[in-house]
């Protein structure tokens, strides 16, 4: 099968979209299909070409103009790689993944890995939208995206060849006991609540530090805060780091304080690394930690909660030892080929039920002429 993934580019500054689709599109060329990411490209293009995927480069533009001109390009990339599937990961790519569609026999799958903002429904344009997670799927059931299209595939980044060499990594020298977060630096991720937190958690461990590896549009208000605090000399903004697991070994507590999270990906790398895990109870994020078993919930925003959870771990080393242990417990299917074989079920389902039309594979000049035999396509007007 040939899929054409859609991303707006492919960076390397942390950025969880593109790190979950690099993950499936890896898994996919090992299950044998031919796939391709089109973006305006990034610094993880190396990546992608030692893992067998082709880069199709495409800028990407909001003004009239720009999304012409995108849409021009894109054309012309599937014209010539003829998928079978086409995968948008982002909304712009799904709007000109629809309109392909429009002109073209391509089914359109769209992967909805955040729900936090309105524009994400366009993800509804879609013949089958995964979800990221149940809690995802409920909510945009809820929200008006009809129940038969949606299927949930959960991420799956362990193992992937982005992973890989993450697996056996050297701890930064951390100042201990240490608290670390890894995150986006927004406000939806808590960063005020696990500042206000860690004052509580200062106050009564002297010699505790928190660290923050990210970045984001809030960093300045954050520091902001840091900087109001008594214990402002404990507090450190690592800024976005490559391997991010070098402060998840070190760690002595690992936090994600989010108020809102489709799944969180940075959980399943702590858990791989085997952190012992604290976390708000919202979203996808029980489904990352097994429903509270890989790791201990607390209720968004409360700051109180968060900071007694944290103490109790750090001062009792026999607890924080049992929670690293379950973290590295059950991971399987959170395996990157698990996720590729069932998002590869999404795509099955759906080309089974549109109408089909033969054409021979030997027509197609792009495809070498021992692999000249008759192939079904799909004419997918039926929505």
């Amino acid at each position: 099968m040939k899929i054409l993934h859609i991303l707006n580019d492919v960076t390397d500054r942390g950025n969880g979209i593109v790190h979950a689709a690099i993950d499936l599109a890896a898994g996919q060329v090992v299950r044998g299909h031919t796939v391709a990411i089109v973006s305006s490209g990034g610094g993880l293009q190396p990546l992608l070409e030692r893992a067998g995927i082709q880069h199709l480069n495409l800028e990407h533009s909001r003004n009239p103009l720009g999304f012409i001109k995108a849409f021009a390009g894109l054309k012309h990339h599937a014209d010539a790689f003829r998928p079978d599937i086409v995968h948008a990961h982002v909304r712009m790519g799904v709007i000109l993944g629809w309109l392909l569609s429009k002109i073209s026999d391509r089914p359109l799958v769209a992967h909805l890995h955040n729900i936090h903002e309105k524009e994400s429904l366009l993800m509804g344009l879609a013949d089958r939208v995964i979800a990221v997670s149940t809690s995802v799927a409920s909510t945009i059931s809820e929200q008006g995206i009809p129940q038969r299209r949606i299927r949930v595939v959960l991420n799956g980044p362990l193992g992937s060849p982005r992973m890989s060499a993450f697996s056996q990594v050297d701890p930064v020298d951390l100042t201990r006991p240490a608290i670390v977060t890894v995150c986006g630096m927004n406000h939806r991720k808590g960063i005020a609540d696990l500042l206000t937190a860690f004052d509580q958690i200062a106050s009564q461990i002297t010699s505790v530090n928190l660290y923050l590896v990210g970045d984001g549009p809030d960093i300045e208000t954050f520091k902001h805060q840091a900087q109001l605090s008594p214990y402002r000399d404990r507090i450190h903004f690592e800024g976005c780091q490559t391997i991010p697991q070098r402060y998840m070994s070190a760690c002595d507590v690992f936090v994600l304080a989010s108020r809102r999270e489709s799944f969180g990906l940075a959980l399943l790398e702590a858990r791989e690394v085997g952190c012992a895990i604290v976390a708000s109870n919202i979203d996808g994020i029980p489904e990352a930690l097994d429903e509270g078993h890989a790791g201990i919930l607390f209720k968004p925003t409360d700051t109180s909660a968060l900071a007694e959870i944290s103490l109790r771990l750090l001062n009792n080393s026999v607890e924080r030892l049992a929670l690293r242990a379950r973290a590295r417990s059950n991971l399987e299917k959170f395996h990157y080929l698990t996720m590729a074989k069932n998002v590869d079920s999404v795509y099955d389902e759906l080309l089974m039920e549109v109408p089909q039309i033969e054409y021979c594979r030997e027509s197609d000049p792009l495809l070498p002429a021992t692999q000249s035999s008759c192939h079904t396509s799909k004419n997918h007007n039926h929505r």
